[in-house]
């Protein structure tokens, strides 16, 4: 209960938290043009899966935006960094993130085991 509070009820990681991200995207602001439609485009994407606080999918951003800014940098296009299928760069990004999806698959299986007498964990 007190990791729900910790990052629930906690007012001062909230308000240090939100300024990181208002800092984060700043950085994005600076990213050309190409960079920065498809940073937002993924971000809210991104933002459709979140599970918890979604402080794990800020950490990808972060880490997204030290990618983006690398590679324009060197002078490539945004594609050459994503691929032409973005969403699967997505996928893979998300691939070890708590997400809502991967809680429903988890809960789908374990409901169906758990009508059927199967014990294990089938994630």
């Amino acid at each position: 209960m007190s990791d729900f509070f910790d990052n629930y009820f906690n007012f001062k990681k909230m308000f240090k938290d939100k300024r990181g991200y208002k800092q984060q995207m700043k950085r994005v602001d600076a990213l050309p043009e190409d960079y920065r439609y498809v940073f937002l485009k993924i971000q809210k994407h991104m933002w459709k899966f979140a599970a918890g606080s979604g402080y794990e999918i800020l950490e990808i951003h972060y880490d997204l935006i030290d990618l983006f800014e690398a590679g324009a940098a060197d002078g490539k296009h945004v594609l050459e960094i994503t691929g032409e299928d973005v969403a699967a760069f997505c996928e893979e990004l998300l691939r070890n993130v708590k997400t809502y999806t991967g809680d429903w698959r988890i809960s789908l299986n374990r409901d169906i085991m758990k009508k059927f007498g199967r014990e294990g964990n089938p994630e």
